[in-house]
C-alpha cells in the first residue's frame, strides 16, 4: 500500500509522523513524507523519502511569536490570514500531488484540514496523529480560526463542496499514554474507537555526540539535563549563567542541550557541558533529573527513563499541559520559564531531587508503553484504516 505522511512544525511536531512512517516502510509499504525543508535531514536519517513542504518551520514560529506580541492582534488578522492562506495553498498543492495513487493520508495536528481535503478529493481515507488532546486548545488560539479559512480556500481550489462534520471523521491516533492525562483524555476520547491511545511515537535516533556525552557523564556524578527543544532562548548567556550558578550551589553537574539555540561562544564552568543535540533515549537514564521546555516528546522520554522532571514552559500550545501532567503524576512539576531565577531554580532542583520524586518516576516508567509497541500499534491501525477505505 501507499501511505503519504504530512507533518509540519518543530522536530517534536514532526517526529511522531516520521516514527510511524518508518514502521510502515519497514513493513514493505510505499511511504512518502512531506515535511518542512529544515527537517529533510531528519527524514533522510530515518531512511524515508521526503519532499519539502511549506516554508522553514523555524521562520513560521518566529512569525507566530511576533504576532502573539502585538498589542492589538485583531488589527493584524487580515495580514495573518493572507500569509497563512498563501502558505496553505502551496502546501495543499504539494500534498495533493504527492497523494495521487495513495491508499491513505496521515497528518500531524496542524495538517489535518489539508489532509481531509486531499482525502475527499481522491476518495481515500485520512488519519491524524495527536500528541496531546487537541480539543483543549482548539478554541484558545486565533490562528486556529485563520487556518480554517485557509483550509476552506484550498477546498474550493480543489472544486470540493464545503466540509461538514460528517465528512471528516477520521482515525485520530493519540500518541501518548492515556494515564498521563486522565482528565483531558477522558473528555477527548469518544466511545466510537476512532481516538485510540498508542503511547508516544518516537524515532529514538542516536547522535554523534552520544559517546562523548556518555564518557563525560561516566567521569563524574550523574548530571542534571537541561534542554530547550525548539524554544528560542533570548538571553542565552544569562540562561547558561543561571543554570551554572544553581547547579554550583547544589554541587551538581549540568548537561545542556542547546537545540535550536546557539550557545557556542558562551563561556561556562567545568561542571557544565553544552552540546548541540543528543540522543535522549540513550542519555536520559544516565542523568539525575531532566529540566526542559515541556515538549511532548521530551516529557515522554523523561517519563520512560524513570527520572524526575522539572518543566520550565514558555506557555506555547501543549507545554503547560505537560507541566500539569508531570505534577499530577507526582514525578515533578513546572513553572513559567520567564519567572525562573537562580533562587527558584535552586529550590525547584532541590525539591525534584528528593527521593519521593525518583521513586514515583520509576513507578511511572514501568507503566509507559514501550516505543516499539507504540509504533506497531499505530501502524496496525493505519493498515486497517487503509484496507477499509472510506467504508
Amino acid at each position: 500500500m501507499k501511505f503519504v505522511v504530512a507533518g509540519y512544525g518543530s522536530r517534536g511536531d514532526v517526529e511522531p509522523c516520521v516514527a510511524v512512517g518508518r514502521e510502515l516502510l519497514r513493513r514493505g509499504h510505499d511511504v512518502r513524507m512531506a515535511v518542512p525543508p529544515n527537517l529533510l535531514g531528519l527524514i533522510e536519517s530515518a531512511g524515508l523519502a521526503a519532499v519539502a513542504y511549506g516554508p522553514d518551520s523555524q521562520q513560521v514560529q518566529g512569525f507566530r511569536s511576533h504576532f502573539s506580541k502585538i498589542e492589538n492582534p485583531i488589527s493584524k488578522v487580515v495580514e495573518a490570514t493572507e500569509h497563512i492562506t498563501q502558505v496553505w495553498a502551496e502546501k495543499g498543492t504539494t500534498l495533493t500531488e504527492l497523494a495521487q495513487g495513495a491508499d491513505l493520508v496521515l497528518a500531524g495536528i496542524t495538517e489535518q484540514g489539508l489532509a481531509a481535503n486531499v482525502g475527499d478529493y481522491y476518495g481515500i481515507p485520512w488519519a491524524a496523529v495527536h500528541f496531546y488532546p487537541v480539543r483543549i486548545l482548539e478554541l484558545q488560539w486565533l490562528d486556529w480560526r485563520i487556518t480554517k479559512e485557509a483550509e476552506s480556500a484550498h477546498r474550493r481550489t480543489l472544486g470540493l463542496p464545503e466540509a461538514t462534520e460528517l465528512s471528516t471523521r477520521p482515525l485520530e491516533i493519540q500518541a501518548y499514554d492515556e494515564f498521563c492525562l486522565p482528565g483531558p483524555a477522558a473528555e477527548w476520547v469518544e466511545s466510537d474507537g476512532r481516538r485510540p491511545f498508542v503511547g508516544t511515537l518516537t524515532l529514538e535516533l542516536p547522535t554523534g555526540a552520544d559517546e562523548e556525552v556518555s564518557s563525560w557523564i561516566a567521569a563524574g556524578t550523574p548530571p542534571i539535563y537541561f534542554g530547550f527543544g525548539s524554544m528560542r532562548v533570548t538571553a542565552s548567556a544569562d540562561t547558561i549563567a543561571m543554570i551554572s550558578a544553581a547547579c554550583a550551589q547544589l554541587g551538581e553537574r549540568a548537561l545542556i542541550e542547546s537545540g535550536t539555540n546557539d550557545f557556542t561562544d558562551i563561556p561556562h564552568a567545568e561542571h557544565v557541558k553544552v552540546v548541540k543535540t543528543l540522543g535522549q533515549a540513550a542519555i536520559f537514564p544516565l542523568c539525575r533529573a531532566v529540566v526542559h521546555h515541556g515538549g511532548s516528546g521530551t516529557t515522554a522520554a523523561a517519563l520512560r527513563a524513570g527520572i524526575p522532571t522539572l518543566i520550565l514552559f514558555a506557555f506555547w500550545l501543549d507545554q503547560p499541559i505537560w507541566a500539569v501532567a508531570v505534577t499530577q503524576l507526582e514525578v515533578g512539576f513546572g513553572r513559567r520559564f520567564s519567572e525562573t531565577t537562580v533562587e527558584s531554580l535552586v529550590a525547584d532542583l532541590r525539591s525534584i531531587l528528593g527521593p519521593q520524586y525518583l521513586i514515583r518516576a520509576r513507578e511511572v516508567a514501568a507503566q509507559m508503553t514501550k516505543p516499539a509497541e507504540s509504533v506497531a500499534s499505530a501502524a496496525n491501525l493505519l493498515e486497517d484504516a487503509a484496507l477499509r477505505g472510506n467504508n
